[in-house]
């Protein structure tokens, strides 16, 4: 009997040690794709915002343009299409910006679907 109860014992210890290493490695996947994310997304907003101004300055440069060629003629008809233009840009933009907010991936989906496996193998084994 005593032989038992060690096996049991190492058996558990076993199990104890698997789990630590389990939860230490999906912690360490879970910690390298909150700092892939943060990399990214802050080297998206780095150039998205520089994308924006520089095509804010052009687009202010060639509206004036347009409003100064047509100033004798149609200087109205000129800066009422490109408002209109410039708005329907932008409400477009927004419901663009809208449906990717609400789309966006799950974060940390790889470290859950490999915690799901984890769990799944632990519930098969007992």
């Amino acid at each position: 009997m005593p032989g038992e109860s060690r096996g049991l014992l190492d058996s558990l210890g076993t199990l104890a040690a698997t789990l630590v290493a389990i939860a230490h490695t999906r912690l360490d996947l879970l910690s390298a794709d909150v700092e892939e994310d943060r990399a990214h997304v802050l080297s998206l907003l780095v150039l998205a915002l520089a994308a924006l101004f520089f095509i804010g300055v052009g687009v202010v440069l060639a509206a004036i343009l347009l409003v100064v060629a047509f100033w004798d003629t149609h200087r109205l008809l000129a800066l009422g299409s490109l408002a209109g233009f410039f708005l329907a840009a932008g409400v477009a933009a927004g419901v663009f910006a809208r449906h990717k907010a609400r789309t966006k991936p799950r974060l940390f989906a790889a470290s859950l679907s490999e915690l799901l496996k984890d769990r799944q193998q632990l519930v098969s084994r007992l």
